[in-house]
């Protein structure tokens, strides 16, 4: 059972998988409350409210600590904060239940065309259902049964799918310029040719 973490250590989670390791110096004991104002720092919070934040921030920096997600400690008189292999897994996560494909100003006229063959015995019949309801969810359009497609560049979502999901030897993705009889597609995404 996934662990649901509130918008503000969600982004302290993402903005440390971004920064690898935030440090400050050790002289104040009040140190959590410093790591939680330079996390800050990299996210557009409303500065009327950054003392809020960063009390919620160091509560819930305290509470990933504890439960092994981040690692806080002290060397060479600073302390660091960063994530542990747990805390990688909860970012992916998180960026897998809030994956949103960019639509792009100008359609660069490509599809990206995903297909699977997913062996039941290996990894059974769910994992093909849970692989088609994402790429539902993300916007794909159903070709067929096992052929899905999208309009714009979305590499790194389904790379991350097959991450989560195991599937890597099972998924290909096709990058083509034609599809035949596409008049549905371009219709479903809104597309103006």
């Amino acid at each position: 059972m996934r662990i649901r973490y509130g918008e503000i250590t969600k982004n302290a989670l993402l903005i440390l998988a971004a920064t690898g390791v935030i440090a400050i110096a050790a002289t104040s004991p009040n140190f959590l409350i410093n790591i939680a104002r330079e996390i800050i720092k990299y996210k557009k919070y409303n500065k009327k409210n950054l003392r809020n934040n960063a009390g919620n921030l160091s509560r819930s920096l305290s509470g990933l600590n504890k439960n092994k997600i981040v690692i806080i400690k002290e060397n060479n008189g600073k302390f660091t904060i960063e994530l542990t292999e747990r805390g990688r897994k909860v970012v992916k996560e998180i960026l897998f239940d809030n994956m949103k494909i960019e639509k792009q100003n100008i359609w660069d006229k490509k599809w990206r065309i995903v297909i699977f063959d997913i062996p039941e015995k290996k990894l059974g019949k769910q994992i093909r259902n849970l692989l088609r309801s994402k790429l539902q969810t993300i916007g794909f359009f159903q070709l067929q049964k096992s052929v899905w497609v999208h309009p714009y560049p979305c590499k790194k979502e389904i790379q991350l799918i097959c991450e989560v999901y195991e599937a890597n030897p099972y998924v290909n993705m096709i990058t083509a310029e034609k599809i035949c009889n596409d008049d549905s597609l371009t219709k479903y995404f809104n597309l103006h040719l």
